[in-house]
């Protein structure tokens, strides 16, 4: 029998391994080996340190991060690193960022991006609807350029890219927050990867961020101290009072990639057999499920589709909800169908949402 749990395919917050659920609920009550509740524990304590110290390590490990960087457990969610970012890199120069405009979330980083100086969107998808990605050979990406940031999965079109963008002579800023800890990824490359923790890693209310060195050091003193990637680092994500629950279920979350898991090759190899399940669902209905993006840039963490009318998206959702299924409804910007599958979702619940969708096929076409 699959839990209610197990079976949320909402866009965020998503599922927790029911590993880590019952490590949590057994934690709220009292932490093993310090006979305390997660929720009334300092943030200023020994422990928590630890704690830290440990969740740095375990994502320096799955991602083969160097010493160059910095990892910090920021709250403010991505949001606040649309303004954070250009606001120590962007702030006082003349030549423009270079943005993507690819989806729902890459829009909203740019409208933050110029408030604090010049950009320059490199190429948008609002003509196709943000159905696709830009090749290579549509992109020119200027050597001049402050920084050129992009959004590595766009959670609500189901759009992902495969591949690293720009130039190894300009900082590259990736918001990741939909696919970070989802496969092996070549962090080195660059200088500022945010993500907020809600979709792969673990609940609201953190979101870590790995900051290279130099930009650190760019950090202006004129920034707030809340708003300073320096000041951060020097009080080890303790500037405030930190979001000690969040940082501890991500802590989890990461032991159960590394000693469950074994890696992020193997959630790679996991979560891309999730989405070939939901894929092949879409790809053999004659039409009936009409993916949204192009086939090429399909993400592995997104699937969204859309069913013949308005009518039969509303009777999917409500079968669905009957079925014990939950988080399916599609954003409100398209709306539709949207199947999130991070990293906490399991393969047999997969399976049984395909299972769904077949039947309901089978009964609904005409």
């Amino acid at each position: 029998m699959i839990s209610r749990n197990a079976l949320n395919f909402s866009g965020g917050p998503g599922a927790l391994p029911e590993t880590v659920l019952a490590q949590v609920e057994a934690a709220i009550k009292e932490v093993p080996g310090v006979g305390l509740s997660i929720l009334g524990i300092s943030h200023r304590s020994d422990w928590f340190a630890s704690i830290v110290e440990e969740t740095e390590n375990n994502i320096r490990t799955l991602l083969g991060l160097s010493k160059d960087f910095h990892i910090l457990f920021l709250q403010g969610g991505a949001t606040q690193q649309f303004s954070m970012v250009p606001m120590t890199l962007l702030r006082g120069q003349k030549n423009a960022a270079e943005y993507l405009d690819t989806g729902y979330w890459s829009s909203k980083v740019v409208t933050e991006a110029r408030r604090e100086g010049p950009v320059k969107v490199l190429w948008s998808g609002a003509d196709c609807g943000f159905n696709r990605l830009p090749g290579d050979d549509e992109l020119d990406f200027s050597p001049e350029a402050p920084y050129l940031h992009y959004v590595s999965n766009e959670t609500v079109e189901g759009l992902q890219f495969q591949r690293v963008l720009g130039r190894d002579d300009v900082p590259r800023v990736c918001d990741m927050s939909s696919d970070f800890l989802s496969k092996p990824c070549d962090a080195n490359k660059f200088s500022v990867i945010y993500a907020h923790a809600q979709k792969n890693i673990g609940p609201a209310g953190v979101t870590i961020v790995l900051v290279h060195d130099s930009v650190v050091k760019a950090s202006s003193d004129e920034l707030p101290s809340f708003l300073n990637y320096r000041r951060q680092v020097e009080s080890h994500s303790n500037l405030n009072t930190p979001p000690v629950f969040a940082i501890y279920v991500v802590l989890l979350v990461t032991r159960w990639l590394l000693n469950d898991v074994g890696g992020l090759e193997n959630m790679a190899q996991i979560n891309r057999h999730k989405a070939e399940l939901l894929y092949a669902m879409l790809d053999n209905s004659d039409g009936f499920y009409h993916g949204w993006s192009r086939v090429e840039d399909r993400s592995q963490m997104n699937v969204a589709f859309k069913l013949p009318n308005d009518t039969l998206d509303k009777k999917f959702l409500a079968e669905s909800q009957q079925a014990g299924f939950s988080g399916l409804n599609g954003h409100r910007a398209i709306g539709g169908i949207r199947a999130s599958i991070y990293n906490a979702l399991s393969v047999p619940a997969a399976e049984k949402l395909v299972n769904f969708m077949d039947d309901f096929l089978r009964n609904n076409r005409k």
